[in-house]
């Protein structure tokens, strides 16, 4: 046999290297650093590369190992029955080829029955049972040595305790999956953004973290669950088939993933493979592919076990979600309702049954909390019909001199100012009325019943005078003509009239209706109400300080903010003067009378969490009625916040600015038109 070339012994030991410090990070440290697509790759061209050349196998290759050696915290578990992994398939041609093999080594022309499964993401557990009752859970480890886990799996609830029914015997060893459920690792990650915790990658990475707290009270406030898939030695307890034990499994109180059958030959594994592709996104769980075992329990005894992987089962591996590439540039959207999203320009990759160029950042905060950057080398996650996502950069993959990326001050469609208002995520584009991005949208809005109320200006009707370029901003509105109106699919004469007539109808509106169609952000029909009677003109509006229109009721710092800075925007000025010489119109108002002074006027209050004797509406109620501000947000200028149960992020914010905290007592006390 030829001897491997220095290269490729230096691309083994690579790979091996390689492989050990992502087995360290994913195991032991519970941060992939790549996605598991790319882990195979690898593993796989280390398999090849060993199988050409058997003297390059060493003892400590990753191909002899099943995954990393237990960590130190936990007390080391020696499994009697090593917990063997699965060898992969990746294609239809490549699950044929194993049927064949199996017939091959069992000498058979006959068709062979395999138990059928999805494949669940998630982590391997071991669980001893002795007199029906759980002794012992340890996890996989390397295979041969776990880590013992009894305390965190006896949190879990599906786990039984105590097995159920009879017939069970005296010591019983089963093998499952923790794994955590999609609407409960989403709920998991909302609550760490909002207290500004660490948020786990996938639904796989979070089950095997939280398995391994060294505290079982942060195991039990995690949502895991488990399926079991085999019990050891189950052709020693009289059964005969994977399937019957399963179901021999189901009896005794033990929770068996439900998706799982019997099939028949090659044909049966691909058609099961291909129904569970297509219903993979409406499981309530991940899964990453299907799994396919020799049914008949004495067969898997024939077959036997290479040194790391039975021969009697395969991993049948869907497209994977997640894959590797690079970023080419971050570029900016800006959405119908102003919202400015980064947008990561990738290197095209293949990636969930598709090919992706472009993933989603979300926004502003979530890019730096994930720092990612031009050249970097990211993961992209692709689930379903799910827009793309950047879902973490490979940080010792990044070259030199990458530069943070900052949220542009102009909107890249018309040039207006962007706002980012204090305690907001998304960033937002102040040219509302100008935007090409959300010139659709401020038309509908501005044309609707409880705004301008033009009567037969539906959506169908705006599409047309944009996508003709009739019409850029509301102003254009007033200045079309019949003759226009009646070119326009499904506008006839009368129709025409009809719109022209109800257009400069509109024009006869009020100041309230005026601002509301306006479309300012945060305000409402409530507020532009406040606004006209409290300041009584639209130019006292427009040249208002920020400082000045939270003193209003009900205008706090988030309004204030963006009613100021639309003002402010010399493309908005513009349209708005345009109206007016088009012939928008609304009697003078008379600006409301300063109410007597109450016993809570000058206060400003916040409200968070759920109260016992009231809604949250009604306290807003009551104190504004008492003279009291109600704000949204937390700032210096609070006077108390009122906190309620589960309050969330805002207590902490009120403890940082040092705002006086006040519970239901507090709160009653103040309804009283007491100041504590």
């Amino acid at each position: 046999m030829t001897a491997p070339s220095p290269t490729v012994s230096a691309r083994a030991a690579e790979l091996r290297e390689l492989l050990e410090r992502y087995n360290y990070h994913y195991y032991i440290l519970d941060e992939p650093l790549v996605p598991d697509a790319e882990y195979d790759r690898l593993l796989r061209e280390l398999v090849e590369l060993e199988t050409r050349h058997p003297e390059l196998l060493v003892p400590d290759s990753p191909t002899q190992r099943v995954g990393a050696a237990p960590a130190q915290a936990f007390t080391s578990v020696a499994h009697a029955t090593p917990m063997l992994s699965l060898d992969n398939a990746f294609g239809d041609d490549e699950v044929t080829e194993f049927d064949r093999r199996i017939r091959t080594r069992l000498d058979t022309e006959r068709t062979i029955t395999y138990a059928a499964e999805p494949k669940l993401d998630g982590t391997a557990i071991s669980l001893v049972y002795e007199q029906g009752l759980l002794v012992r859970a340890a996890t996989r480890g390397d295979g041969t040595v776990g880590e013992d886990v009894t305390h965190n799996a006896r949190t879990i609830r599906t786990i039984p305790l105590r097995m159920q029914g009879n017939g069970w015997p005296e010591r019983l060893e089963v093998r499952g999956e923790v794994f955590m459920p999609k609407a409960g690792f989403e709920a998991m990650n909302v609550r760490a953004r909002e207290a500004g915790e660490k948020t786990f990658v996938n639904p796989r990475n979070a089950a095997a973290g939280s398995l391994r707290q060294l505290d079982p009270a942060a195991t039990a406030a995690r949502p895991l669950d488990i399926f079991i898939y085999s019990m050891v030695d189950a052709l020693g307890l009289g059964l005969t088939s994977q399937f019957e034990s399963l179901q021999r499994l189901r009896e005794w109180g033990f929770r068996v993933c439900p998706e799982g059958r019997q099939v028949a030959g090659p044909e049966g594994c691909l058609e099961f493979y291909q129904q569970m592709g297509e219903g993979r996104d409406d499981l309530p769980y991940d899964i990453d592919g299907v799994v396919y075992k020799v049914d008949e329990l004495m067969l898997q005894r024939e077959l036997g076990s290479v040194s790391r992987a039975p021969r009697w089962a395969i991993a049948h591996k869907f497209p994977a979600q997640e894959q590797l590439t690079t970023v080419e540039a971050v570029e900016w959207q800006v959405g119908r309702t102003g919202a400015v999203t980064p947008v990561a320009r990738l290197d095209p990759v293949f990636v969930g049954g598709v090919t992706v160029s472009n993933a989603t950042l979300h926004n502003i905060d979530e890019l730096h909390r994930k720092d990612v950057r031009v050249g970097d080398t990211v993961i992209i996650r692709r689930a379903g019909d799910v827009i793309p996502e950047v879902v973490k950069v490979v940080k010792d993959r990044r070259p030199a001199r990458t530069r943070r990326i900052k949220l542009p001050r102009k909107c890249p469609v018309c040039r207006s100012d962007v706002i980012r208002v204090e305690d907001e995520a998304v960033a937002r584009c102040s040219g509302g009325l100008y935007c090409a991005a959300q010139r659709k949208e401020a038309l509908r809005h501005f044309a609707s019943r409880r705004a301008m109320d033009i009567e037969g200006l539906g959506t169908k009707l705006i599409d047309q005078l944009v996508d003709q370029e009739l019409v850029d901003t509301p102003a254009d509105l007033y200045r079309l003509t019949q003759g226009q109106l009646a070119e326009l699919e499904r506008m006839a004469e009368k129709s025409a009239a009809n719109l022209i007539a109800a257009i400069e109808k509109s024009g006869e509106t009020t100041l309230p209706r005026f601002l509301f169609a306006l479309g300012i952000r945060e305000v409402g029909e409530a507020t532009a109400a406040t606004l006209a009677s409290h300041m009584g003109t639209l130019e006292a509006i427009a040249s208002a300080s920020i400082e000045q229109l939270q003193e209003l009721p009900d205008v706090g710092p988030i309004v204030a903010a963006h009613v100021h800075a639309f003002f402010q925007q010399p493309h908005n000025q513009e349209v708005i003067a345009q109206l007016r010489d088009g012939g928008v119109q609304w009697p003078a108002i008379e600006v409301a009378q300063e109410a007597a002074e109450k016993p809570l006027a000058g206060l400003t209050i916040v409200i968070t969490g759920t109260l016992d004797s009231m809604t949250r509406d009604e306290a807003k109620q009551r104190l504004q009625a008492l003279g009291a501000k109600v704000t949204g947000s937390v700032s210096k200028k609070t006077s108390f916040l009122v906190c309620g149960a589960d309050p969330g992020s805002k207590r902490q914010k009120a403890e940082a600015a040092e705002v006086k905290i006040l519970d239901e007592k507090g709160l009653d006390q103040l309804l009283q038109g007491d100041i504590p």
